[in-house]
């Protein structure tokens, strides 16, 4: 597109600043290329990187490939069977009795929600609400992919069952319960999928994290197979339904594991700033917002009302939003995105008036929607729909 900018500010003139917006061609293009990233595998979506009902139904109407949701909380999880979803699998532990127990009964209705575990307390604990509601849940393991070399955990701390001896005592407990089934194995290595190894500015650490990725790689595989052969030998792994993988940023490897069945996949769909930083794929910036330009304060800065919406994460310069459009503006070191100012230096050349709009990109995917009732949809120039958020539905689940 010749002038991304003169395009947006035309499509979206007379809007209210600030929104969010989404750009319905971008998205179908990153839909197609993840898609086509999976090779063979399925393809979860991961919600927190969507949160938007209608963006999900679109990413699943889309092809075959797209099949369950990957939601976070049990709270998230009742709200999408009440939109119509199925094949949920919860990505991390729940242990609220009240809330799990709403879901063990959806499941006694007929829908498919796994729960996520990665120790005995957990396998315990779902049992006992399973037994009490006469139902039986099926589970999934969370095993550790992560990294831990001399002076350096490379990853994140999620399960502590980081090897087949640990994970076996566990999967036991849940093949011995009647109320339980083994529905699952879910890895995630975030080390691979969440961290980015093309930083500018930044070589050294660059090439230093792209050796470690390499290496990892092949730990994460030889972990997953030990696993799932362990299974295996004890004759547990009949009973696996799936074999999941995941990120967007570990596709390229994840998908080449014979042992996988299915990728999660939630962030390439926007392509927030983050992932500008990543060397081995390139989606299409799908999703931002728009702020207003309200003041001058000299010729060369102008200032936008609002703007400050910050990543989650380690604090750092990368967790900001982007300055997306028009190009030519940059962020002040001193001030950078504001609570309810943003102002931005202009590079020569570039004239901007009281009231232009400001399009930035935020540093990850799904929490631009926590800032937002809805997201206004553009396709072909034109405003076409706006899909609402889980805030603009009246949820707010973390």
């Amino acid at each position: 597109m010749k002038d991304t900018y003169a395009y947006y500010k035309t499509a979206f003139a007379g809007l209210p600043m600030p929104f969010a917006f989404v750009d319905l061609d971008r998205l179908d293009r990153n839909i197609a290329a993840i898609a086509q990233a999976a090779g063979h595998k399925k393809v979860r979506i991961a919600s927190k990187s969507i949160r938007c009902p209608e963006i999900m139904r679109r990413i699943l109407a889309s092809s075959p490939v797209y099949q369950g949701i990957m939601c976070y909380t049990a709270d998230e999880a009742a709200m999408l069977i009440r939109e119509g979803f199925d094949d949920l699998l919860l990505g991390y532990p729940q242990w609220q009795p009240d809330r799990i127990a709403e879901l063990v009964r959806s499941v006694g209705e007929g829908r498919s929600i796994t729960f996520m575990v990665d120790c005995a307390e957990h396998v315990q604990h779902l049992e006992r609400i399973a037994a009490e509601q006469g139902i039986v849940v099926p589970l999934c393991l969370d095993v550790d992919m992560s990294a831990d070399y001399p002076g350096l955990h490379f990853g994140v701390w999620r399960s502590p069952l980081a090897s087949w001896e640990q994970v076996r005592p566990v999967a036991e407990l849940i093949i011995a319960s009647p109320w339980l089934k083994l529905d699952g194995i879910m890895g995630y290595e975030a080390q691979i999928a969440g961290l980015g190894d093309q930083v500018p500015g930044k070589p050294l650490k660059n090439s230093v994290i792209r050796w470690l990725k390499k290496r990892s790689i092949a730990e994460v595989a030889k972990r997953r197979r030990e696993v799932v052969e362990g299974l295996e030998a004890i004759g547990a792994s009949e009973e696996l339904r799936f074999v999941n993988a995941g990120g967007t940023g570990s596709m390229d490897s994840s998908r080449l594991e014979a042992c996988v069945t299915e990728i999660t996949a939630g962030s390439g769909f926007y392509s927030p700033g983050l992932f500008d930083a990543y060397s081995g794929f390139r989606y299409e910036p799908a999703a931002g917002y728009a702020v207003e330009i309200v003041r001058r304060p000299r010729p060369d800065i102008v200032t936008c009302m609002g703007g400050g919406y910050t990543a989650s994460g380690a604090v750092g310069i990368e967790k900001q939003a982007q300055v997306y459009l028009p190009e030519g503006l940059e962020l002040l070191p001193l001030e950078g995105a504001g609570e309810v100012q943003t102002p931005l230096r202009v590079k020569r050349g570039l004239s901007l008036s009281l009231g232009d709009p400001v399009f930035f990109r935020h540093a990850k995917a799904g929490e631009l929607c926590e800032r937002f009732l809805q997201l206004v949809a553009v396709s072909n120039g034109q405003v076409v729909g706006e899909y609402v958020t889980y805030r603009g539905m009246g949820a707010c689940f973390v």
